[in-house]
C-alpha cells in the first residue's frame, strides 16, 4: 500500500443496548439503548448510508434495514470502568482503566474547592452534581452579578467551571481550568476539567462552542505510535482536548456536528494520508443529557446525510471507522451517560458484501485495527480486524 488514511468518526453518545455489566450501575443504564430508543421516538430513522455501512444488522433498529448493507459491522464492550468520554477514548487507543475515576455526589471537598478559590479570588457557586444546562439557569443570575464561578459535576469524572463570556474572559476562565487540573491529582484525578462558557440573559442562557477539556495523561497510545511513524494526526472536535494533544498533530475545534462533517470533508482534500479523527459531541450534548429522543434521532439524520459525501469522497485505500464512546439515552430516567455497548462500522469502497465483526470484547479493539492499518506497534490491549475487511486484497 502506498498511503494510508483513516477516517475514524466517534458519534458521540450513540450507544446501541446495555453493556453486560450495566445493572451494576444502576436501573436507567440495564434499560438503555440508545439508538433503538430514539429511532423509536419517530417511529424509524431514515439513514440510508448507516444502514449501507451495516446499522440494521447491528439491532433491530426502527427504519434501518439488514438487507442494505455492505460494509463491515459489529458492536464493542467496554472493559474499563466507567462510562465516561474519557474512558471510552482512552480505551479506544489501547488504555484500559481498572479503576473508575472518582466522581462526587457530594460536590468536591474543601481541600480541592480552598484552593482553587484562593487562586480565582472569588467562592464559587453551586459545587454540585448537574445539568449544565440547568446549572446555568439555576445560578446565572448571580453569576453576572458577582464574576462566582460556576462549579457543578455530573455522575462523570469531572470538573466543571461555567462563566458567562462576558463577565469572564475566555483566556481566564481556561486559566482557572488549567490551575483546577493541576490541583485535581491523587485520588482527586478527575478525567477532565470542563471549561464551560456561556452568553445571554437570565432566561435565556446559551452555552458557547468555546468549551475545552483539559484531561490526564495515561501515557502511550495508539495516536503516539501513528505520530512516531510520520503520519498527520488530524483531530477535530474535542479530540485534542481528549487526549491533552498527546499523539494529535493537529486539532480543530467545531461549533456543532454539520460544521465538524465539514471540516472532515475539508481534511480530506489536504490530507492524502495519515489519520483524520473526528469526535461529534451533538448528540450527547444537545439531546443525549437533555432528554430529547426526538433531536437526538434527527442528529443521527443530519449526519448521515453528510455522510454521503463523504462516503463519495473516499479513496481506493481509505478506511472508514463509525463508533461510539458510550451511550446517554434520553429516554431512561436521569440525564447520565449509560453504560452500554457501542455500534462499530468499518467501510472501504472495494467491499460489496457485508462483514459481520461480531461482539468485540474492548473498544481497543478499533486502536489496534487503526495501528495495523498504518503498520505500526500494536497497543497493549485490543485485537485487529483490519485481516476481516479484506482491504488489500
Amino acid at each position: 500500500m502506498s498511503s494510508r488514511r483513516c477516517i475514524w468518526i466517534v458519534l458521540d453518545s450513540c450507544g446501541i443496548g446495555a453493556a453486560p455489566d450495566a445493572s451494576l450501575y444502576g436501573e436507567p443504564d440495564a434499560m438503555s439503548n440508545t439508538i433503538v430508543h430514539v429511532a423509536e421516538a419517530v417511529g424509524g430513522l431514515a439513514v440510508p448510508n448507516l444502514e449501507r455501512l451495516g446499522l440494521g444488522r447491528i439491532d433491530d433498529v426502527p427504519g434501518v434495514s439488514k438487507a442494505a448493507a455492505i460494509g463491515a459491522y459489529g458492536t464493542m464492550v467496554e472493559r474499563s470502568a466507567g462510562k465516561d468520554t474519557t474512558n471510552g477514548h482512552l480505551e479506544f487507543v489501547g488504555v484500559v482503566l481498572s479503576e473508575p475515576m472518582p466522581t462526587y455526589p457530594n460536590g468536591f471537598p474543601p481541600g480541592i474547592i480552598e484552593p482553587f478559590e484562593r487562586y480565582v479570588g472569588k467562592p464559587v457557586l453551586a459545587n454540585k452534581p448537574a445539568s449544565g444546562t440547568v446549572v446555568i439557569e439555576e445560578y446565572g443570575e448571580l453569576h453576572m452579578q458577582t464574576g462566582r464561578p460556576i462549579v457543578y459535576t455530573s455522575a462523570d469524572s469531572v470538573f466543571q467551571v461555567a462563566a458567562h463570556e462576558a463577565v469572564v474572559p475566555i483566556a481566564t476562565l481556561y486559566d482557572w481550568c488549567a490551575y483546577a487540573r493541576s490541583i485535581l491529582t491523587g485520588r482527586h484525578a478527575v478525567g477532565r476539567v470542563i471549561a464551560r462558557p456561556f452568553v445571554g440573559e437570565p432566561g435565556g442562557f446559551v452555552r458557547t462552542d468555546r468549551r475545552r477539556d483539559f484531561s490526564l495523561h495515561f501515557g502511550d497510545t495508539a495516536l503516539n505510535a501513528v505520530e512516531r511513524a510520520g503520519y498527520p494526526v488530524v483531530g477535530i472536535g474535542k479530540i485534542g482536548d481528549i487526549y491533552g494533544g498527546s499523539g494529535v498533530t493537529t486539532s480543530i475545534h467545531t461549533h456543532d456536528n454539520d460544521d465538524a462533517m465539514r471540516i472532515i470533508a475539508e481534511q480530506m482534500q489536504v490530507v492524502h494520508e495519515g489519520l483524520i479523527y473526528a469526535n461529534l459531541v451533538d448528540f450527547d450534548a444537545k439531546y443525549g443529557h437533555r432528554n430529547d429522543p426526538v433531536g437526538f434521532a434527527r442528529a443521527i439524520e443530519a449526519f448521515d446525510r453528510l455522510l454521503g459525501p463523504l462516503l463519495a469522497a473516499m479513496q481506493p485505500q481509505d478506511l472508514l471507522i463509525v463508533t461510539a464512546d458510550h451511550g446517554c439515552d434520553p429516554t431512561v430516567p436521569g440525564t447520565d451517560h449509560t453504560r452500554e455497548r457501542v455500534p462499530v462500522l468499518a467501510w472501504h469502497m472495494r467491499m460489496t458484501s457485508p462483514v459481520d465483526l461480531g461482539v468485540r470484547s474492548t473498544f481497543a479493539d478499533v486502536g489496534a485495527t487503526v495501528a495495523n492499518f498504518f503498520g505500526v506497534d500494536q497497543p497493549p490491549v485490543g485485537v485487529s480486524f483490519l485481516d476481516s475487511l479484506q482491504l488489500h486484497r
